[in-house]
């Protein structure tokens, strides 16, 4: 199938982890998407699931040519949106597949991997996740700089966005290349162990990073089902506080995964595994209602920047929100 040129302004959604299939990819286009970081590897992977998972990802978008295409550099990404295609970004939000020797991140690099958390919601050898607070959250380790070493040897983008508040200060204050928060709100404005803290928003910035607005429930609210203005709210509050320079979109939209109500409560239901992220969501949080109103499915995505510009954001920003602030961190980290 050939495709006319793209006129549409390119998007890149910063944080994608929803299903690999013909209709999301659809879905991800009818949305002006271009570009996906997508969770390639799942959190709790070994390196040998990890390996099994990447495998797997290049079969099945090998099989759909005519609608995505995994994207390693800048160039690619801009030849993927020109064609009309979702270029697949190669992430992983967690650094278990390394955990025996960070030398492994080299391997990974050439497997395609271009952006990585050192740890998820939990405790690994390089930090502490999200969920552990205030003294629970004890920082980076020795393991961790020589995690995020070998990140910034390796031209990875390093990814804080579900590290613990104490372990994300402290890999920003060891960083020498811009580094992001992918997908976190503003804790100023829900005070979710996930969202990020003025002082860190801005200490990202200084770094010449980012931070992405998320569209997931438990990181805007907690007594209703958020909307798309909720968002906005967020994206509002981030270019106050780091420029709008510093803001990209990590929607973190939960669209075709996971695939049953079954397994969607153990993991995020109100009784899930994460309990101080997801347990304090009111009763109107179910598997129907898991995704934020206004902006729960990757095809409504382009709307969400018109609300933007309503709120009196200028397009020019607006673009830069939309990928220019993305795509300048990826050519200074990635080098291509």
């Amino acid at each position: 199938m050939t495709h006319a040129p793209n006129a549409k302004p390119l998007i890149i959604d910063g944080l994608n982890c929803a299903a690999v299939t013909r209709e999301q990819m659809q879905r991800t286009l009818d949305g002006g998407v271009s570009a996906i970081n997508l969770t390639a590897t799942r959190p709790q992977a070994g390196l040998h699931d990890a390996l099994l998972q990447l495998e797997e990802l290049r079969k099945t978008v090998a099989a759909m040519p005519d609608l995505a295409t995994i994207v390693t550099s800048v160039a690619e990404i801009e030849a993927a949106h020109a064609a009309g295609l979702v270029g697949i970004i190669i992430g992983s939000q967690n650094s278990l597949m390394v955990e025996g020797d960070v030398a492994l991140l080299g391997t990974f690099k050439r497997l395609g991997m271009r952006i990585m958390q050192p740890t998820y919601n939990e405790r690994n050898a390089f930090g502490y996740g999200a969920s552990f607070v205030n003294d629970g959250d004890r920082g980076m380790t020795e393991s961790g700089r020589a995690w995020l070493a070998a990140m910034e040897a390796n031209g990875i983008i390093v990814d804080l966005s579900h590290s613990g508040l104490k372990t994300s200060a402290d890999f920003i204050a060891a960083a020498k290349r811009p580094l992001v928060f992918s997908h976190a709100n503003a804790y100023a404005l829900h005070p979710s162990p996930r969202n990020k803290t003025d002082a860190l928003i801005r200490a990202v910035a200084d770094k010449g990073g980012l931070t992405g607005a998320v569209a997931w429930p438990p990181l805007l609210r907690f007594d209703r089902m958020p909307t798309v203005e909720d968002v906005v709210d967020h994206f509002m509050h981030l270019i106050k506080v780091a420029g709008v320079e510093h803001v990209g979109f990590g929607g973190d939209i939960p669209e075709g995964f996971p695939p049953n109500p079954e397994g969607w409560a153990k993991m995020w239901g109100q009784h899930g595994i994460y309990p101080n992220v997801t347990g304090p969501m009111g009763d109107w949080y179910t598997y129907e209602n898991r995704a934020t109103d206004g902006i729960n499915t990757m095809s409504k995505v382009s709307a969400m920047f018109d609300r933007l510009k309503a709120r009196g954001v200028p397009e020019s920003d607006v673009d830069k929100i939309m990928s220019k602030n993305w795509l300048r961190i990826m050519r200074d980290v990635w080098g291509e």
